[in-house]
């Protein structure tokens, strides 16, 4: 194994070895100040992360507001609450060793806003901020307006040169690193374009290299790319180490960090991710947001698998071969379908599928009544926690809508993330990860059911495993 030989960023010599900062509540004040304590760059997440009150306990984010813009500023000022929150913990964890950043998604609700709010109240205990999810724009003027250094997620050299030439290159000395992050193996949302084959992993190698090359083109060479995504351990990294063509590289860790002692995640999600198989992470498109995730096979992911199976395309009026008519909503509102789909919605009606809900593409997806209660309650509910969202067609525009009708084939994703975060539902609930998750099961490290503290994990890193 080579050696493995420390970086600057944010302005500190550090391990090149970066916990990722994940989504709501999945990497907090506490796991990435031990990440930082043990000389690497501590992520904590920025997405609705939580406070608490003065005795400490934590501060449940219970809504008002009677419309979904109350609601929205509601969730933008419980957002800065806490991430200021996380920042602070993860200050005093950290005892002044390694470097803390915050994590936030691009296309969240009110991101600059809640940038700005946090980086105002934690001045001096965030030293960087990742962002992806999007085409981060601001993040480099905003970062810069704070002396903060910026890290923007892509999964292309084409991203990052948009980026570049559009706004980055106002602020070059505000960029800490680039983070390419692997669209087909990282968890959480991905960044898969329409022109790449979900089911055709390629490899990274060329991808990283022609981002360095474009970095190059740009005189930044010796501005380091951090891997994310399918990093595992570093031994199976070795020729990236140290490569020339690379230049500086650290290694980001999304999934390991999930199964320490300090993870936040449920005794029953860390068990969870010890059982699982290779294959049980899947890719999808369920996402609210319309990006590709990887999550884990479960039955809150083959429930949608299931609802968007039970789909027939529809026309208002016979044409083609649309001719067979077909009552929908309480009022039995014809539509027509052809003849085959007739008869499988029929079948689908008498499995107990009763209620057709319409999608914006033209279709029918049939659900039980319940589930469409629990739908149509959701929809209903929706405190913004996107920019845009295809479930409840919220947007944090003056209309506050996409313009589109809202897609039942989705889900709200800010319910289940809570959900999955501060309860023991690990089946009922979306459940990221990486696709490396199957690992815990075989690595030796994890045997008899072993969870490591962050130092230990990190020691086991830098050996290579």
């Amino acid at each position: 194994m080579k050696a493995l030989r420390p970086l600057v960023i944010s302005g500190r010599e550090v391990l090149p070895l970066i916990e990722g900062g994940k989504g709501i509540a999945v990497s907090n004040g506490e796991s990435s100040g031990a990440w930082a304590a043990a000389d690497g760059v501590g992520t904590f997440s920025g997405v609705n992360a939580d406070s608490y009150d003065d005795d400490g306990s934590m501060l449940a984010q219970v809504y008002h507001g009677r419309t979904r813009r109350e609601r929205h500023d509601e969730l933008m000022a419980f957002a800065i609450r806490g991430g200021i929150s996380q920042a602070r913990i993860a200050h005093e964890t950290a005892s002044g060793r390694g470097r803390i950043h915050m994590n936030i998604l691009w296309e969240m609700g009110g991101a600059e806003h809640i940038l700005h709010g946090v980086l105002e109240g934690a001045r001096g205990v965030i030293h960087g901020v990742t962002c992806g999810a999007g085409m981060p724009y601001r993040i480099a003027e905003i970062t810069a307006r704070y002396g903060v250094y910026y890290y923007p997620i892509v999964s292309s050299a084409r991203a990052f040169r948009a980026l570049w030439l559009r706004a980055y290159k106002k602020f070059p000395d505000n960029l800490g690193a680039v983070v390419y992050e692997d669209p087909w193996r990282a968890g959480g949302h991905n960044g898969l374009t329409n022109s790449e084959d979900p089911l055709a992993p390629e490899d990274p190698f060329p991808r990283v290299l022609a981002l360095r090359q474009t970095m190059r083109g740009f005189g930044l060479d010796q501005v380091p790319i951090l891997m994310a995504g399918g990093v595992w351990c570093l031994r199976e990294w070795q020729d990236w180490i140290e490569n020339p063509e690379l230049g500086p590289i650290g290694f980001q860790f999304g999934t390991r960090p999930l199964l320490t002692k300090e993870s936040p995640i449920s005794d029953a999600w860390k068990k969870k991710l010890l059982s699982l198989k290779e294959g049980d992470v899947e890719l999808n498109r369920f996402s609210p947001t319309g990006f590709y995730s990887s999550a884990v096979h479960n039955p809150f992911l083959q429930e949608l698998m299931d609802r968007s199976r039970r789909q027939v395309a529809f026309s208002v009026k016979p044409i083609g071969e649309h001719t067979e008519r077909f009552a929908v909503g309480p009022r039995g509102r014809p539509v027509y379908l052809t003849e085959a789909d007739r008869a499988h919605a029929e079948g689908w009606v008498a499995e107990g599928f009763t209620t057709a809900l319409r999608t914006p593409d033209t279709t029918l997806i049939f659900v039980t009544p319940a589930k469409a209660d629990q739908i149509l309650t959701d929809q209903i509910d929706c405190m913004g926690c996107l920019s845009a969202c295809q479930f409840s067609n919220w947007a944090q525009n003056e209309e506050g809508t996409t313009g589109r009708k809202a897609d039942p084939r989705s889900y709200c994703i800010q319910k289940t993330l809570q959900a999955v975060s501060h309860t023991d539902d690990c089946e009922n609930q979306l459940m990221f990860a990486g696709h490396n998750a199957y690992r815990f099961a075989t690595d030796p490290f994890y045997a008899g059911g072993f969870i490591p503290t962050v130092r230990q994990l990190v020691e086991r890193i830098v050996t290579g495993d």
